[in-house]
């Protein structure tokens, strides 16, 4: 083996919510993912657990540029390290991956990808034997081991690697934990269709495979590009779905419009006439059709960002409520320790107790879909309906802001540490929450609150806020944008 000198990164290599991710080029380069990927793969094979009688490492990857070249050279990283690395045969979704951790009992699985980061970005997700994201303990003994001074890296070239179907076996069990076929029946006999926009990502085609005809996609072809913008299902980067749905709705037509992130492990929908829905209003409607069926026990999982509304809706279905910091991997870590019904988080991720420990966007889309078809509402009376049963009508939105000087986010923080605001847009702060971030709630009761977090993925401060009307919302965001500027 040759050793391969840290000095080769562009700075130090540091893990975020999910994964380590840079730009490519430049903090992602062929001898950063060889070195992430040997730390990882030795990691991994450290702290298998001592009844796991396997060397096998899964190797995936997503639709961006260098993706399945620099998942070739994780995999001779992975062969180097004494260890057998499997490599999918295609692109694939990451919950795909984890699903075939658990289903192979292998080691793990390093994906190469930036989820819904910008096109130029690129990185790895570490995905441990109990088929979800490692802790934030295994990341630090990752980066600690970067941190030695040097990495092993492979040396004259691999031998054959080997490489496996992860789409067919993971495809055949979501069709096994929801009835396609009825799926499939009920939407033709509606006359519903549902029009999917992977966003260029790696979830495309799972839909049509699973309920055939039922089904239209549009931009489902590679693009790294994204069309120009991050493969983040938002509003903005909808436009293209959300004027197809207005359009269908006009013509007299009930459509289900669904959206992928890039990686296939975040959802969000636009209902029949055009409106977004993001998983703050999705999670609410998947605990209210899960939470009514006694036979899946367990509580409801979610981040502090994550709106009131689930809060409400879990309770009404006498089912407990967890909170966590942002990050799947949090609620990861309450899945494995005790019987969870549902867990999401407000950027989209939603993972299931009955499934595995991992965020999954296609099962959480057919199970969305179950859910229209059972009361046979289209997507928009269904939300209506379901927050008029709870009386809490609410609205959300997220800013996130570029703070690209260190000194500032420093100027920030101490700010919120020290003197944390006493009113808001002439609320008066009732409650003041340090969990991750600084959430700040609004006047008596639920339903309005302001969130300012950094994020663990990009140079961004993210604004969240919810409120009972859109003008409140809009007044709050524009109130903590001011703030943040005279920081």
């Amino acid at each position: 083996m040759s050793l391969l000198p840290l000095t080769q990164s562009a700075g130090p290599i540091r893990f975020g919510t999910d994964g380590w991710r840079g730009v490519l080029g430049v903090d992602v380069t062929a001898a950063t993912v060889l070195q992430v990927a040997v730390a990882a793969a030795q990691e991994l094979a450290a702290t298998a657990p001592e009844n796991l009688d396997s060397q096998e490492v899964l190797i995936g990857f997503d639709r961006r540029f260098l993706a399945p070249e620099l998942a070739e050279l994780a995999a001779a990283a992975v062969q180097d390290c004494h260890l057998l690395p499997l490599l999918t045969t295609g692109p694939t979704p990451t919950p795909t991956m984890s699903w075939a951790v658990r289903q192979r009992q292998a080691l793990g699985a390093l994906i190469l990808t930036a989820s819904h980061n910008p096109p130029e970005w690129l990185g790895l997700k570490i995905k441990g034997p109990f088929g979800g994201s490692v802790e934030s303990t295994f990341t630090a003994r990752v980066e600690r081991r970067l941190r030695a001074g040097s990495v092993m890296s492979p040396g004259p070239g691999p031998t054959s690697i080997s490489r496996f179907d992860a789409w067919t076996p993971y495809l055949a069990a979501l069709s096994r934990l929801v009835d396609c076929r009825m799926l499939r029946q009920r939407l033709q006999r509606l006359g519903w269709q549902v029009l999917v926009d992977p966003m260029h990502g790696a979830a495309a085609g799972g839909l049509p495979q699973l309920l055939g005809d039922a089904v239209v996609e549009i931009r489902s072809g590679r693009d790294p590009l994204f069309g120009g913008h991050a493969p983040e299902p938002l509003a903005p980067n909808l436009q293209e779905l959300i004027h197809k749905m207005q359009v269908a709705t006009a013509t007299g037509q009930t459509v289900v419009g669904l959206a992928f992130d890039g990686d296939g492990d975040r959802l969000a929908a636009v209902d029949e006439t055009g409106v977004f829905c993001s998983t703050q209003l999705l999670i609410p409607l998947l605990i209210d059709h899960l939470g009514r069926d006694p036979t899946q026990p367990g509580v409801v999982v979610k981040t502090v960002s994550g709106s009131d509304l689930m809060v409400t809706v879990a309770k009404n279905h006498g089912r407990r409520v967890v909170e966590t910091a942002v990050g799947f991997k949090h609620i990861a870590a309450v899945m494995r320790q005790e019987a969870v019904l549902l867990g999401g988080e407000e950027s989209g991720g939603v993972g299931f107790g009955h499934h595995m420990p991992e965020r999954d966007g296609l099962l959480a889309a057919l199970l969305v879909l179950e859910a229209l078809v059972t009361t046979e509402q289209p997507l928009g009376q269904h939300l209506t309906a379901l927050q008029q049963r709870s009386g809490l009508q609410l609205h959300y939105d997220r800013l996130d802001l570029h703070l690209g000087d260190p000194a500032t986010r420093n100027r920030l923080l101490k700010a919120l540490e020290q003197q944390p605001p006493q009113t808001i847009a002439g609320e008066p702060v009732t409650d003041i929450n340090h969990q991750d971030g600084i959430k700040l709630r609004l006047g008596k009761g639920l339903g309005h609150w302001l969130m300012l977090r950094f994020s663990g993925t990009e140079p961004l401060l993210r604004l969240y806020c919810e409120a009972p009307t859109p003008e409140q919302v809009r007044t709050t965001l524009a109130w903590a944008e001011a703030f943040v500027q005279g920081a």
